[in-house]
């Protein structure tokens, strides 16, 4: 088991409510709010009942909470069943449980790219519709453009 005082050096209570600019460099643990931006090469921990409004650039982020901003995570993003994110998701891994949120555009890993952004554009791909064999007709379905 890690030691959470070396893992987590910093924790704003349940009770705070802090808006404006948090840098750290281990590791913080949120219980409470916060609004504003977060940058970091540690870890921050968004934790169950904690919500974070505004933009995280960290090495890695944990959201068991709700977290509305883009996420820039240099390492890893792990989305717990009990989380909500709404924002664009950048990092090399992305771990999601079963019944996590997450509303916005990701992109995860770079293959050895050049480093991707936060405003990619998305690909757009045509619409296509599928229309269902009539009774008594074989399986197949047609596509139409």
């Amino acid at each position: 088991m890690a030691d959470s005082t070396n893992e987590f050096p910093t924790t704003l209570g349940a009770d705070a409510v802090f808006k404006g600019q948090l840098s750290f460099e281990k590791g913080v643990r949120l219980l409470g709010k916060f609004e504003g931006e977060i940058t970091s090469e540690g870890q921050l921990v968004v934790a169950d009942g904690a919500t974070l409004t505004g933009d995280v650039k960290a090495g890695t982020v944990r959201v068991d909470g709700q977290l509305k901003g883009n996420v820039n995570a240099h390492t890893k993003v792990q989305l717990s069943a009990s989380a909500r994110l709404e924002g664009d998701l950048q990092t090399q891994r992305l771990e999601v449980a079963e019944g996590a949120v997450l509303v916005g555009r990701c992109v995860v890993g770079t293959n050895g790219q050049a480093k991707p952004t936060l405003d990619a554009k998305p690909v757009s791909r045509p619409a296509q519709f599928v229309t269902p064999a009539k009774p008594g007709e074989p399986a197949a379905a047609t596509v139409k453009k």
